[in-house]
């Protein structure tokens, strides 16, 4: 299939992303340039210049809220995707409120209780809609440990769920893209099995 006809069926769905960070920045990226049309992204931060080394924001964009230099970079990339952000801190009522209209989600959080809220919200809420989440990519090496793993029907999950962030094994570049690149492959995945699935009915 050519790439014009995948960028126009990508171009009918929405892909919400919890979290603007190292998996969040990236993933949107990779799915803007695939042609997704319409992205919600739902994040607090504020961009800071020890995020440099592994997320999608650049040294002047230092103290931009993270969603907005996020939608400002996607805007460059490709003008096409839709981009609506929150400036919020995600929490069990306003989930399915911000991701109503989604076809996907991928989960991109650092700390585990907020993935597990996450998850356990959305997989509560819509029992049938993909959810995506990444577990395990801290440090560098260790490219053969990384995986994607689907749970039940609708649950994905991309790394190595083993290597946890810490000082001595720090978020790099390498394993945190691969992983957020893995995400977004798993949604166009999803998505395209949908073409497929159309064109056999």
């Amino acid at each position: 299939m050519k790439f014009s006809e995948i960028k126009r069926h990508l171009a009918g769905y929405t892909v919400g992303i919890a979290g603007a960070g190292g998996l969040g920045s990236n993933c949107a990226v990779a799915l803007a340039r695939s042609g997704i049309g319409h992205l919600v992204i739902a994040d607090h931060d504020i961009v800071d210049s020890s995020n440099l080394n592994r997320q999608y924001y650049f040294i002047d964009q230092v103290g931009m809220k993270k969603t907005e230099a996020l939608k400002e970079n996607i805007e460059r990339i490709n003008p096409e995707t839709k981009v609506d952000i929150h400036n919020t801190v995600l929490s069990t009522e306003n989930i399915p409120v911000i991701f109503r209209v989604c076809d996907v989600i991928v989960e991109a959080f650092d700390e585990s209780g907020m993935k597990q809220m996450l998850a356990e919200t959305v997989l509560s809420t819509w029992p049938e809609r993909p959810l995506i989440i990444g577990s395990g990519l801290a440090g560098y090496g260790m490219t053969n440990k990384l995986k994607e793993r689907i749970l039940g029907r609708t649950l994905v999950v991309c790394g190595d769920e083993e290597s946890e962030t810490s000082d001595e094994l720090p978020p790099m570049a390498p394993r945190v893209g691969i992983v957020a690149n893995m995400q977004a492959n798993a949604v166009i995945e999803i998505l395209m099995k949908r073409k497929e699935h159309e064109n056999n009915t």
